[in-house]
This record gives C-alpha cells, structure tokens and sequence, in this order.
C-alpha cells in the first residue's frame, strides 16, 4: 500500500484482511462531499475504473480502483440512477431520475455527447452485447433499447415500473422485476411483448435480481419480508425461499464460486452457497454500513464493491471486498 493511496483509506470494523467466510475486506475507497443515497455501480475492468451513481449527490463518481482514489467526477445531473459502462465505444450511460433521460459521454474526457429523453424516472441500465444496444427500464413502466448513438431502437410496454431486470445471453428473454404489480413479468425481446407474468405469492417489494444461466434459475429479493426467490426460468416456479438482510437493492450470482451475493442496507452482505440449483445455504453474513444497499460483483477482478453512503461522523465511501481464489466448502 503507497503512501499516494492511504489519504483515501478508511479502516473500518472489519480489519483489512480479516476473513469474511469467502469475502475479505481489502480497503476503502473515500467520497468525501458526496451526500445522500448513492445508487448502482459500473466498472471499466480495462482502465480499473469505477463509477459511482451518487444519487443524491446529482453526480456520477469515478473511481481509480487501483490507485484508490476519485479521478473525475460528472456533475449537473439529476438523481442519476443507473449507469453503464460499454468498453465497445468507451462511452459512459447514465440513466436519470429527475429529468428522465439517458446521457451518454465519452470515456475519455467525460465530456456530454447525446440526450435521450425517457420523460421520467430512467433506472437501471444493461447491454446486450450480441446486438450493442444500451437497455433501459424507465417510467410508470416501459423498456427501451438504444445503440451506442442513442438512436432508439424498440420500446416496450409494461404495467408498472420496472426495477431489476436481467437479458437472457443465449436467447431473446428479459426477466422484469414489477415490484409495483408484485410479479416478474417475462418479455421477449424478439417481438418485444410479454409473454409470462409470474406472480410471487407472499412476498412484497421485489427489486434486485440475478440470472444463473447455466442452472436456469432466476434470483429475486424481496423486502417485505427480507426474502431471495429462486425460480425455475422455464415455468416461473419458486423452487427456493432464502431469509436475506434487510432493504436489498442489488444481488449477484458467481458462477464460478456457486455463490450469491446479497448487499442489503441493514447493513449487511449476505452470502449463500449454492449446492444444486434448488439448495442454497448461508456461509457468511458480513458486516458493511448503514444504509449500504447497492454494490457491483466483478468476476474478471474477483471483487465486490458495495456503496456506502454518508451517515454521522462516516463520509461516503466504498468498500472492497476481495473474493476467494475457490470457496471453501
């Protein structure tokens, strides 16, 4: 560790190198005057560049991952919400709340490059790579895709507001999580209708959500109560209910490691292991920050960084999680 990195290094409860079950915490990445709820993350592996949604901050952070520190910063937004890296182009998404837009700038010098107006409440963001389009749920509900110009591609509508929703790879599907509606809501992408609706039965509040391709399962948390969901992709049957922390906003399934990431803003990671595609157990609950809900799992960097926002004396921040080489099982 330089002395270049630690100005911008916090150690928290956790001593760096502690073990976690298969999460240790290697550092802290400082936001100092960044205020408010900080939404979803994106990641340039090339370049080791984070960006940050600072919600509540109108400003999309970025990050140095390897030297530790912020590096730039995109201001003049409104409630930026979800935001998407494409190393394709190297240019930066950002999809807003406030004014309902998707930006687009370029990777390089952050500069503007094109507006798409959405008319309100833009979130979260994918990419197909197969066909280069920028995904984008947005509104009391719809979905649209765009190239990489920001030339709109296909609409979609839906019932209610889409939160999470996840791109089959292989095939033409988009899993829709419509907390409003209390269902997932399955569309293909072919023809751009719904095709199933796949209601959750007890649970409420049904925002993030991870797609195991390989087991053909679908991962859902819920808040009310704090539940995830496994379900069969192909009938929409809930073939698992897992307990999980409190106020989840963003999971994640690591093929690899057969492992379930659940960041929760009770302030906790949840992490279960995933023995057959209906078996799942917890092998660690690790502690982060109050109010800490979303984060983004890299496999090519075998890392999980969760978002910390401001609370009392503790500024904003992220915390890193390094991942185990394999699970000890």
């Amino acid at each position: 560790m330089t002395s270049k990195i630690l100005p911008f290094i916090l150690l928290s409860t956790l001593s760096f190198g502690q073990a976690s079950g298969p999460l240790h915490l290697e550092r802290q990445i400082m936001l100092p005057g960044v205020e408010g709820r900080i939404d979803h993350l994106a990641v340039d592996v090339a370049n080791g560049r984070l960006y940050v949604s600072a919600l509540g901050n109108n400003t999309v952070e970025i990050l140095d991952i390897r030297e530790g520190q912020r590096v730039g910063e995109i201001k003049g937004l409104k409630a930026p919400q979800g935001v998407l890296y494409d190393a394709t182009t190297n240019r930066v998404f950002v999809a807003s709340d406030g004014d309902g837009t998707l930006q687009s700038f370029d990777g390089n010098n952050l500069s503007h490059l094109k507006t798409a107006e959405l008319g309100e409440d833009a979130d979260n963001l994918r990419y197909e790579a197969a066909k280069k389009l920028v995904w984008v749920g947005y509104g009391s509900g719809g979905l649209a895709s765009f190239d990489a110009d920001l030339n709109r591609v296909a609409t979609i509508k839906l019932p209610a507001h889409p939160e999470s929703f996840q791109l089959e790879p292989d095939g033409t599907r988009v899993f829709v999580n419509l907390p409003g509606r209390l269902k997932v809501s399955v569309i293909d992408r072919g023809n751009n209708s719904i095709t199933a609706n796949w209601h959750l039965g007890g649970e409420l509040s049904n925002f993030p959500m991870a797609l195991d391709v390989a087991n053909q399962r679908l991962f859902v948390g819920c808040r009310i109560p704090a539940r995830m969901l496994v379900m069969d992709i192909n009938s929409g049957k809930v073939v698992a209910k897992v307990p999980i922390v409190g106020d989840t906003d963003d999971l994640f399934f690591d093929a690899a490691r057969h492992l379930v990431y659940v960041i929760g803003g009770e302030g906790a990671v949840d992490v279960f292991h995933q023995s057959g595609p209906d078996q799942y157990e917890q092998v660690a609950k690790v502690a982060t920050a109050a109010g800490a809900r979303t984060g983004l799992f890299v496999p090519a960097m075998s890392e999980l960084f969760v978002a910390a926002p401001h609370r009392g004396a503790r500024p904003a921040r992220i915390l890193v999680y390094r991942l185990e080489a394999t699970p000890s099982m």
